[in-house]
C-alpha cells in the first residue's frame, strides 16, 4: 500500500472538518478558515478537496436536513474518519518533531 500524503490545503480543510464536528459543511469550512486564520478560500476549492479526501477515506459525508433558510436545499455534512484522525495525528507529530529540531529562534531587527 502506498503512503498517502496531504497537501497544505488538504490538511487545512481536514483540520477544519475535525474542528467543526457535526457542523462541517462547505460554507462553514470557508467561514471558519477565514475567521480562524484570516485566509480567504474559494468554496469550489473546498468542495473539490472534500470530495478528494472522501475518495481517500479521510472523511465521509451525508446529507443533512433541508431548511427554509436554504430554500429547501440540504447541506452535505462531512465527518473525519478514523483514518483521517490518524493522518491528522501523524501530521501533528511530524510538525512537532521538526519544530523541536530548530535551535532557539532568535529574531533580529533589520
Amino acid at each position: 500500500m502506498k503512503k498517502e500524503y496531504l497537501g497544505e490545503f488538504e490538511e487545512l480543510v481536514l483540520t477544519m472538518v475535525a474542528l467543526l464536528g457535526e457542523n462541517a459543511y462547505g460554507n462553514a469550512i470557508v467561514d471558519e478558515i477565514s475567521e480562524k486564520i484570516g485566509r480567504e478560500v474559494n468554496l469550489s476549492a473546498v468542495h473539490v478537496t472534500l470530495y478528494r479526501m472522501e475518495d481517500k477515506g479521510y472523511v465521509t459525508s451525508e446529507m443533512g436536513g433541508a431548511s427554509n433558510m436554504r430554500g429547501g436545499r440540504r447541506k452535505r455534512i462531512f465527518t473525519v474518519t478514523n483514518v483521517g484522525l490518524e493522518m491528522l495525528q501523524s501530521l501533528k507529530e511530524q510538525r512537532q518533531q521538526l519544530w523541536s529540531l530548530i535551535p532557539d529562534l532568535k529574531f533580529t531587527a533589520f
